[in-house]
């Protein structure tokens, strides 16, 4: 431990498992006071009990109620860190209006919600960090069978860069990580759940220029560097971490 988050209070979303975890831990291992935030409440005991330093807290990022009460008992946040989402899979033909809402609420409206209550207090404070999860498919390029999530993670990108020009000069930064393919549970749901897993592992595997696919611990590394004190110059900025997939 370098120590390069000391005494910084974070909050990470979406903790209980994959990047949302390995950016806690991470975060963790670097000095913060880190506050993990997940629907899940065996993830999220999974990791108190590996992790007993960081604190966790059972919160539906979608339910914006639930949201206003939590920020309630925080008396300064240095760093959000967003990483909730869904990937829903097809084209626009395949995506109805259930799916497109689904996952504009995951996706977007999630960090809406957790922006708009967790930003006074950074504008108290005179000073914060917000990142956001979004993905090499969005606007950077388009993926076969990923309408609906590349165009609200496209949004994540605007999103970031809107709150990035509100609130520059009250010295609040917002950057947006777009990974590639990363190995986590939620991707092997999606490979187990195709016709051929084995195919299917293949084929994402296959689409990385560099062979493989990546690790949330290396999602999670470029998130402590945005977090901390050496990245108090990059704002409004999409950062991919992807393997060489958007060349």
């Amino acid at each position: 431990m370098s120590g390069r988050l000391e005494g910084k209070k974070i909050v990470v979303t979406a903790a209980g498992q994959g990047i949302g975890k390995a950016t806690a831990i991470a975060f963790h291992n670097e000095g913060a006071n880190v506050i993990a935030t997940d629907l899940n409440d065996k993830t999220l005991a999974d990791l108190n009990k590996e992790y007993p330093d960081i604190t966790v807290q059972t919160l539906d990022s979608t339910d914006n109620n639930a949201i206003l009460e939590f920020v309630k008992t925080l008396d300064r946040v240095d760093t959000l860190f967003n990483a909730v989402g869904f990937v829903h899979h097809g084209s626009i033909l395949e995506c109805e209006d259930k799916d497109w809402n689904f996952s504009f609420d995951v996706n977007v409206k999630s960090m809406y919600q957790m922006c708009k209550a967790i930003l006074p207090l950074m504008v108290k404070q005179n000073g914060g960090s917000i990142i956001n999860v979004s993905s090499c498919a969005s606007s950077l390029k388009g993926f076969p069978n990923r309408f609906v999530y590349g165009t609200t993670k496209g949004a994540v990108i605007g999103l970031t860069k809107s709150i990035a020009a509100d609130f520059v000069k009250q010295n609040i930064r917002c950057n947006s990580i777009a990974p590639g393919t990363v190995f986590s549970p939620s991707w092997q749901d999606r490979v187990n759940q195709s016709p051929d897993p084995v195919q299917a592992k293949k084929d994402f595997i296959a689409r990385q220029p560099m062979g493989r696919l990546g690790t949330a611990e290396e999602i999670a590394a470029m998130a402590v560097y945005l977090a901390s004190d050496d990245s108090t110059f990059t704002t409004g900025t999409t950062i991919s971490v992807d393997g060489g997939i958007s060349i």
